[in-house]
């Protein structure tokens, strides 16, 4: 009977999704559930409704609301993260709102970007909190982190801690079926490879039955009537050859040529979503009022297995039959022309021995060029993180693509001081 450990486990959807799998699972179905959250009512919340799915699948799983941390850890075989440490309000707010006082806008600001970089340096000391509680107390346990921003969380983890780390993200599973999906074309019998690092990998391959469906690919999204919501990636596609696995929301900002105050044509020209995830976010508050009833106190609430990775990942490992996914974990050689400290996304093998990534050799070098552009600011992210000097964070600022084509560098400074000052306690005291 594995004990699986949720953190962050008010994120009530996530928890459903993630731990109602591991119900569904026969291998899964007697374990030990942990559940922890600082937000007492959504941890309620979130157990109250996997007791309803539990009943209603047999009702093997033993389930425990924690509010002592390390209680929730102890003798934990997997931790699952899903902490978002400031919130929407005041955290969120503040990331979109200051940097637009300088004309720098954004869209999802949870992985690069200056909001990405504030994300990170608030969350990377409870993640090193949860480390040092792991270490005392379940030392062996996997850590499965899902939290952005995925490769700068993963990296400070894998370098600061000795927690078995990886990390977990929903694009590369559904990359190829929804490029496919919105040509119109068949996912049947398709084949494909991808690698990079989150949100930014690469569709390297794409056949059916051997044959390469890349051209068919192109041809049909030159042709593909506007606007729709793919509208960056194809363009990236366009002008560098690959289809890439991430949003096109979140896309626009990884890189310099789309956000642009000097060309604001360009936001309609490529269908950009300004400010996204606080629309998002206002709009799953206001959802909440009216989903929480029926998902949190139906008790005839049931779930099906969903394509997330946790539960097939702890199958793996507790059963031994291998299962392949598509990991965020160190790059000990794994891609050859991207630094050794980068954290990349390549496909990894699961099975009792626990993770294996594979090599995914020496990528186009276009490729490898746009990764090491969010890279350098994932690197000097985590730098700050541990060293806690400020210069790490208008270095890393300085460097990001979308900041640095917008603000001049006196600029960038200054509003790193803003994001500081405004963030207050929940940064650490940087020097």
């Amino acid at each position: 009977m594995p004990k699986i450990a949720f953190m962050g486990a008010g994120s009530t959807v996530f928890a459903k999704n993630v731990l109602g799998d591991c119900m569904l699972t026969p291998a899964l179905k007697d374990a030990h559930i942990a559940l922890y959250d600082i937000d007492l009512e959504r941890l309620k919340d979130s157990e109250n409704m996997l007791h309803n799915i539990n009943a209603n699948h047999g009702g093997h799983a033993n389930i425990t609301a924690y509010t002592d941390r390390k209680k929730a850890l102890d003798r934990a075989d997997y931790v699952v993260n899903a902490i978002q440490v400031g919130g929407y309000e005041p955290c969120t707010v503040t990331d979109f709102e200051i940097p637009k006082k300088y004309g720098l806008r954004q869209t999802i600001a949870d992985t690069l970007g200056i909001g990405g970089i504030f994300r990170a340096l608030r969350t990377v000391p409870v993640m090193l909190d949860f480390a040092r509680d792991m270490e005392e107390v379940c030392p062996n346990a996997w850590f499965l982190n899902y939290t952005n921003p995925m490769a700068i969380l993963t990296g400070a983890m894998l370098r600061a801690t000795g927690v078995k780390t990886v990390g977990l993200c929903h694009s590369v599973q559904v990359c190829a079926p929804v490029l496919l999906e919105g040509l119109g074309m068949s996912a049947e019998n398709i084949q494909w490879k991808i690698a990079g690092i989150n949100h930014m990998a690469w569709l390297l391959e794409i056949t059916r039955d051997g044959k390469d469906l890349y051209p068919e690919i192109k041809e049909k999204a030159l042709k593909r009537e506007t606007p729709h919501n793919d509208m960056v990636r194809y363009e990236i596609m366009k002008q560098f050859g690959y289809y890439v696995t991430e949003s096109s929301e979140h896309n626009a900002e990884y890189m310099p040529y789309f956000i642009k105050d000097k060309y604001p044509e360009l936001i309609e020209k490529f269908n950009i979503p300004l400010d996204e995830y606080p629309s998002r976010c206002v709009g799953q508050i206001e959802n909440w009022k009216t989903m929480r009833e029926t998902l949190v106190n139906s008790k005839d609430l049931k779930h099906e297995r969903s394509n997330e990775y946790a539960s097939y990942m702890i199958e793996a490992m507790e059963t031994g039959v291998p299962y392949k996914i598509g990991g965020n974990v160190l790059n000990t050689g794994l891609i050859t022309n991207l630094p050794k400290e980068a954290v990349v996304e390549v496909p990894c093998l699961v099975d009792r021995s626990g993770i294996t990534p594979c090599h995914a050799g020496t990528l186009p070098p276009q490729l490898a060029a746009l990764n090491m552009t969010n890279i350098n600011v994932q690197l000097l992210t985590i730098e700050a993180a541990l060293t806690l000097k400020k210069e790490h964070i208008y270095h890393a600022a300085m460097l990001d693509p979308h900041t640095s084509a917008e603000l001049s560098i006196d600029d960038i400074k200054a509003l790193c001081d803003d994001l500081i000052e405004a963030h207050g306690d929940w940064l650490p005291k940087f020097k």
